[in-house]
């Protein structure tokens, strides 16, 4: 089987389903550390910072990872800001944010200031506190010329309630009235995973996308070019992607059917 020098990895459904611990992925993830494999946490959250998900791992699923383990879509929008900003150096650093005070944080701590009222970058994620108004301006800016982004285009996360909206249903609000296609930064499509590549310094012929969900997680690893390993239990089923045209790279039942 293939060596791989780096290992980008999905968390919920993947490596927990919400509050429920998955033995076999705290297996999996021992013995990356055991054989000193990198690997980068590639997660479509925007909403917290590693250090949260860091507190997560371990606190309810005795996961123990550094910081630096983690890569979120907000962390992968912020680098996106930066990349745009070297480009376009005659273009303020300036961004109006729909999203969490992490989401904000992170791109802040990135170089850029918040301006509500002409911002050249409009960005637009997953916000517990969404307000008609906080929309209102991003719809105006958007169609004052502001370029719009989107952290991730999932539809929903999955909550004790049920399955509550997520940051696509956000981000499909402001496309609708803007009718602005935005610039998606999360899974499936591969700007987050080139992104977390160039962070871990790894080539994609050496890398390997591992998820639970076959239209986010191994079609974000098809479109950037790298293997994918598909793990079922979680979203994705044999019946359910039997039909997909691209198949992924490997597939198991569980992580513990992996031998890095």
């Amino acid at each position: 089987m293939k060596q791989y020098e780096g290992y980008l990895i999905d968390l919920d459904g993947t490596v927990y389903a919400g509050k429920t611990k998955i033995p076999a992925a705290k297996r999996f993830i021992e013995r990356l550390q055991k054989n000193k494999t990198p690997f980068l946490f590639a997660t479509n959250n925007s909403t917290q910072l590693p250090k949260a998900v860091k507190q997560n791992l371990a606190d309810n699923h005795d996961i123990y990872i550094s910081e630096s383990n983690v890569y979120t879509s907000g962390m992968a929008t912020a680098d996106y800001l930066v990349q745009q900003a070297k480009k376009h150096p005659d273009k303020p650093r300036t961004v109006y944010v729909v999203g969490e005070a992490d989401l904000k944080q992170v791109i802040i701590s990135a170089g850029f200031s918040i301006d509500i009222k002409n911002p050249t970058y409009t960005v637009v994620g997953l916000d517990s506190d969404l307000t008609y108004e906080k929309l209102v301006k991003a719809v105006l800016a958007i169609q004052a010329g502001s370029i719009f982004i989107g952290t991730n285009p999932d539809t929903n996360i999955p909550k004790e309630r049920g399955h509550l909206p997520g940051a696509g249903a956000v981000v499909d609000f402001v496309r609708y009235a803007t009718q602005v296609q935005p610039i998606i930064i999360g899974k499936p499509q591969a700007t987050i995973l080139n992104s977390a590549m160039a962070k871990m310094g790894i080539q994609p012929e050496k890398a390997i996308m591992v998820g639970d969900n076959y239209n986010t997680d191994i079609k974000a690893g098809i479109n950037a070019g790298i293997d994918t390993l598909l793990v079922f239990g979680g979203v994705s089923t044999p019946a359910s992607i039997k039909s997909e045209l691209v198949q992924p790279t490997y597939m198991v039942d569980s992580l513990d059917d992996w031998n890095i």
